[in-house]
């Protein structure tokens, strides 16, 4: 919305009269204690009593409005860093390494890349695949990042910038069972165990898809590929390149379904709605890495090339 457009419905002090304000225009000073009916939660805002009503003063609702239309672009710029959500469970994506409590991955690399290209810092912000919407719809971070998988769902809530990687739902199993899941009807049945992180896509497509097999919902995404390598359970119910990626760090594991996901999807990052500067900056930032080959660069170091996936067994 444009703010010449932008209307504020208030009540004058002195009248009592309903009135528009345009934020953009002079206001009198004369023309003080104004109530909005808008919720005003900045607590920093001068506020003054009048008639046992608190108001706010126009001088105030100048401020407000003009930080609300300032574009997170010029946010990010005018604080010098950009906060950056993650969940640091999912690789190759994105891992809190305990041993040295940093960031590692293909989506952490592209947040200081990222940062490097606005000339300001990162802040990565811890966030878990079942509150990063809530955590995003409250200003926790500026963009999220970390293997997102693109949804209608996630649509309704956010922005999600043009797709940098394809992949699907698969199973990930021991190695030694590669003859007996070979479909999701051999995986769907009563004997199976099926392990699966929560409130993410994973835990949805099991939901939907899954009727007849014993699922238990894992809150550490990380332990599950341990737990299926050592019998815990029989299959986990992944994106196909996470299922890639332990089964060549581990060989008692297969990626299974190769080439053949149960689903097609692609990875996206999340941002605000409704701030064209900032949308057009990302998109034209992935576009830059795109073309510059960044992209690839970084997909051949995280195993994320299609030569990389095709020679993993």
């Amino acid at each position: 919305m444009k703010r010449d457009h932008f209307e504020l419905k208030f009540t004058t002090a002195d009248t009592g009269s309903e009135r528009f304000f345009q934020p953009c225009s002079p206001v009198a000073k004369s023309d003080l204690a104004l109530k909005s009916t808008v919720e005003w939660t900045v607590p920093s805002l001068e506020r003054m009593s009048y008639q046992g009503k608190v108001y706010i003063s126009s001088d105030e609702i100048e401020k407000v409005v003009s930080l609300r239309f300032q574009s997170r672009l010029d946010q990010i710029l005018d604080k010098g860093a950009i906060r950056i959500g993650t969940t640091g469970d999912y690789k190759p994506f994105t891992y809190l390494n305990p041993h040295t409590d940093q960031y590692e991955g293909f989506d952490i690399d592209a947040a200081y890349r990222l940062a490097h290209d606005l000339g300001v810092e990162v802040q990565f912000v811890r966030t878990s695949w079942p509150k990063m919407m809530d955590d995003f719809q409250n200003d926790k971070f500026d963009i999220a990042m970390g293997g997102i998988s693109r949804s209608l769902e996630r649509q309704k809530l956010a922005h999600l910038t043009q797709p940098y990687f394809s992949d699907g739902k698969a199973p990930l199993i021991r190695n030694e069972d590669k003859g007996i899941y070979k479909s999701l009807e051999d995986i769907d049945r009563s004997n199976v165990r099926i392990g699966v992180n929560p409130g993410g896509t994973n835990e949805k497509f099991v939901l939907e898809n899954i009727k007849n097999a014993k699922v238990s919902v894992i809150k550490n995404n990380l332990a599950i590929p341990q737990m299926v390598a050592e019998g815990t359970f029989d299959v986990m119910i992944t994106d196909h390149i996470e299922a890639v990626y332990y089964s060549r760090i581990d060989p008692r594991l297969h990626a299974a379904m190769r080439g053949q996901p149960f689903t097609k999807s692609e990875k996206v990052y999340l941002i605000h709605r409704g701030d064209l500067d900032y949308q057009n900056w990302i998109a034209l930032w992935l576009e830059e890495l795109n073309q510059q080959g960044e992209l690839e660069r970084l997909k051949v170091k995280w195993g994320l090339a299609q030569e990389n996936i095709d020679k993993t067994g």
